[in-house]
């Protein structure tokens, strides 16, 4: 049975395949008009994985890629197995690692997404969740905006948030939800232990479900003129402040 593909696009994203698994890529295109350090860098990289990369013209590539951002490196790649389901991951966690999950309610826009998996990598949260509906889908414009991080940071799929979101509870986690009316600041929430971090989309914050659920809400202070913050942005302030407190001396 043949394996489902897809299509990576850049170099962050294809160079991330060809660092975690480049047996897994059956096709590399590069574009042949672009001769600069970086390619000839990427390619003499790709030839020590064992491929060759083939040269192509810019509408070949264009056509290949679906879109003409992907900086002239596309590969054709299948897909590979890292935890999808919120037991995968909380059996695969660490021994003596808490949880600290990203979730997401309503996030549709796949640069955004890509920038969440992104910070969600650099902070070392071990998945990213999110609905099945009302959602992005890891496609390869999120690829390239993550950076390689859609290779290596499990994007959970659910089909119900907030029974999802209780399921985290049954497990030990709390639940705690980014609002702007919250009285309480993510700087003075206890982060430590097993938590799940939820954010909704920029301006509609979370779903009224999804809030109700949480077990405390927090906000990011805001000492400027706008008002919220884009929602890859107040994923890394959160992302980052729990990892400073579960960095703190003893």
């Amino acid at each position: 049975m043949t394996k489902p593909s897809k299509v990576l696009h850049g170099f962050h994203a294809v160079t991330a395949r060809l660092r975690h698994a480049p047996a897994s890529i059956r096709q590399l295109y590069v574009e042949q008009s672009r001769r600069d350090r970086r390619m000839q860098d990427f390619i003499a990289r790709a030839t020590e994985a064992g491929l060759k990369p083939t040269p192509v013209d810019a509408a070949r590539i264009n056509g290949v890629a679906g879109n003409d951002r992907h900086q002239g490196v596309v590969a054709v790649v299948d897909e590979i197995e890292i935890a999808r389901t919120l037991d995968d991951v909380l059996d695969l966690l660490p021994q003596g690692e808490d949880a600290l999950l990203l979730v997401l309610d309503s996030i549709t826009d796949p640069h955004n997404l890509g920038a969440c998996l992104r910070v969600a990598d650099g902070a070392g949260a071990h998945a990213v969740v999110a609905p099945k509906d009302r959602a992005a889908g890891l496609s390869g414009v999120v690829a390239k905006a993550a950076s390689g991080a859609a290779e290596s940071v499990p994007y959970v799929v659910v089909t119900n948030l907030a029974r999802s979101l209780r399921e985290m509870k049954d497990a030990g986690l709390r639940i705690i939800g980014t609002t702007d009316d919250a009285p309480k600041t993510i700087f003075e929430a206890d982060l430590s232990g097993p938590i799940a971090l939820v954010l909704g989309a920029e301006g509609e914050g979370m779903r009224r479900l999804t809030r109700d659920t949480c077990d405390e809400l927090v906000s990011i202070p805001m000492a400027g003129a706008v008002e919220s913050l884009n929602v890859s942005v107040a994923s890394g302030v959160c992302l980052y402040e729990a990892l400073r407190q579960r960095r703190k001396p003893a």
